[in-house]
């Protein structure tokens, strides 16, 4: 456990993702620790999100919609991770990525768990506004912001590593140059703070963004409409609890007219 904990935290420092860290051009994390500790970050932030349902009032059912939604965070980014990974591989082949397979699936855990670790972060606000407010559509849309939040960071570390990534994987093939050597080098020299640092001197290439851009969509789109799939995680206040509910609309319309009735007040 120390170990993985260690390894979390040389993510969300940028220890493991400076040039100097990815001269093997993948990243120097253990991805089955890295998915371990997603687990329980989202475990915890499940828990958070399930306790509104405890603190309504609602008797047994309350705690079995936090068991629920303790369960169901962890499995919404795994079952996000199995749909999309594929796509993320072939759109890094198509446009010339060096990458291999392994170091794909280990920087997509590590994004993960950099969403995962803000996710956990913000858990005890969720669990405040639980306590401090009987607005269930308030809750709806909250989640939703810390969600976002939390997508938003992961992505940018996934764009930044992916990048130097690249960087190291262009070095690792000139290493034969004369001229390869000091490129690693220079790189280690103005290694960013942190994973979310932009490195001086260096524009994001065409490529990686391009790559960024495509998979980011179907991203978003998977994990939005798994999260809809996988419902309830909040706990609707009036309704009996079930593990989940029927297959009806989707997320974006959920999110507007959860929107609408906010501002409404009804």
């Amino acid at each position: 456990m120390r170990q993985i904990l260690r390894d979390l935290d040389r993510l969300l420092r940028g220890e493991a993702t400076r040039a100097s860290a990815l001269q093997r051009g993948t990243l120097d994390v253990r991805e089955s620790g890295l998915a371990i500790a997603g687990a329980i970050l989202g475990i915890v932030y499940g828990l958070c999100m399930g306790s509104y349902a405890v603190f309504r009032g609602s008797g047994p059912d309350g705690w079995w919609q936090m068991l629920a939604s303790a369960l169901k965070v962890p499995l919404l980014f795994l079952l996000t991770l199995v749909v999309t990974f594929p796509s993320l591989y072939v759109f890094n082949a198509l446009f010339g990525s060096r990458l291999a397979l392994l170091s794909v699936l280990r920087l997509l855990v590590a994004a993960l768990a950099v969403m995962l670790a803000v996710l956990a972060s913000l858990g005890p606000i969720v669990a405040f506004f639980s306590v401090s407010t009987t607005s269930y559509t308030f809750m709806q849309l909250l989640n939703v912001a810390t969600f976002t939040v939390a997508g938003f960071l992961g992505l940018k570390f996934l764009l930044f590593t992916l990048h130097r990534l690249d960087v190291a994987q262009t070095a690792l093939q000139r290493e034969d140059d004369p001229k390869g050597g000091p490129l690693l080098l220079n790189a280690a020299q103005t290694a960013p703070s942190g994973p979310l640092d932009r490195t001086d001197g260096q524009v994001l290439g065409t490529r990686v963004v391009t790559i960024f851009r495509l998979w980011v969509v179907v991203f978003g789109l998977v994990g939005a409409q798994m999260g809809w799939v996988l419902r309830p995680f909040v706990g609707y206040p009036d309704a009996p609890f079930s593990w989940f509910r029927n297959r009806e609309s989707n997320f974006f319309e959920a999110v507007l007219r959860a929107v609408g009735h906010l501002i409404s007040g009804s």
